[in-house]
């Protein structure tokens, strides 16, 4: 996405809350991208620390731009309630995370209406706006830490009565293995950066990251190369079931396990091969083209649904 040779005068705020870093973009309607920045996520202070944070970045944004600011969206970790914008959930590595107002809360530091979203959500909203998911039935799926998911159906986003729609990383089934949240046998047991680092731990009793992992892959390594196809089954395995589920044809993965997308890609081929949707219909799995701006884009693109259905 290419910068604008001119600075507009009114933005969209895109902001992505992890827990080590808060990224954020200032964007144009049409998502061409005025500036970004990044500061790191005070993640262990609290939820009013946390939206200092994000509200201060953007103001500095503002300020270098000379931008007015149109609307904010947030993508943040843990389960979301959109329409209140109050943290429902979150893991531990958040201090005073659950319950924080966190949309209010940045309305009123930045004096703009604010959309609040879970990461994943504005993962797949990015994708949908402005990168590589064209259907308006789609899954979208982020390999990180952990594996997190969403669903976008007849091109609305589908929450669910709790927030937890798409959450395909904690569907059981894949494994024998205990999960990070305390139950056996998760997508995010074999398909997460976490697992394939723990996977290959246990078949060779060496540690190394994913990346190195993939290195090794690459190289030829045989114990590398099974992590990788089974995290690639499984995924695959998941949106075949999805697909069953919702009758969907699409499916964009994101996340910063997709940088090995050509080792899982093979074994995800295969399955969609030998397991296909009992539909008939071909499932398309691609790899997402937002990189890391995807979160914070699809908060933009969700402040900019917000303007339009207020006007």
């Amino acid at each position: 996405m290419e910068e604008p040779s001119e600075v507009a005068r009114e933005v969209l705020a895109g902001i992505d809350i992890g827990g080590t870093k808060i990224a954020a973009l200032l964007v144009l309607p049409d998502g061409d991208v005025v500036a970004r920045g990044v500061v790191a996520a005070p993640s262990r202070e609290g939820g009013p620390a946390m939206a200092d944070a994000a509200a201060g970045l953007v103001r500095r944004l503002l300020a270098e731009t000379g931008s007015t600011l149109l609307a904010a969206g947030v993508g943040a970790a843990g389960v979301v309630d959109q329409r209140s914008g109050v943290i429902r959930a979150a893991s531990d590595t958040f201090v005073g995370w659950a319950g924080f107002a966190l949309g209010p809360e940045l309305e009123r530091r930045l004096h703009a209406p604010t959309a609040v979203e879970n990461d994943v959500n504005a993962f797949l909203l990015g994708e949908v706006a402005w990168g590589a998911a064209e259907a308006a039935d789609v899954l979208g799926v982020m390999l990180g830490t952990g594996v997190g998911g969403a669903v976008l159906l007849d091109g609305e986003l589908r929450s669910g009565p709790t927030g937890a729609a798409g959450e395909i990383g904690h569907t059981p089934g894949y494994s024998h293995h205990v999960c990070t949240c305390g139950q056996v046998g998760h997508l995010e047991t074999l398909a997460s950066g976490r697992s394939i680092e723990q996977r290959y731990l246990e078949a060779t009793g060496f540690v190394r990251t994913t990346s190195q992992i993939a290195d090794l892959a690459r190289g030829g390594d045989s114990e590398a190369l099974d992590v990788f196809r089974g995290a690639g089954r499984a995924l695959g395995l998941a949106c075949v079931v999805a697909a069953g589920i919702l009758d969907l044809t699409a499916v964009v993965v994101g996340g910063g396990v997709t940088r090995s997308w050509d080792l899982l890609e093979p074994a995800l081929l295969d399955t969609l091969r030998t397991d296909p949707p009992v539909s008939g219909a071909p499932l398309t799995v691609v790899r997402g083209t937002l990189g890391g701006d995807a979160v914070a884009l699809g908060a933009a693109a969700s402040a900019r649904h917000r303007l339009l259905t207020a006007a």
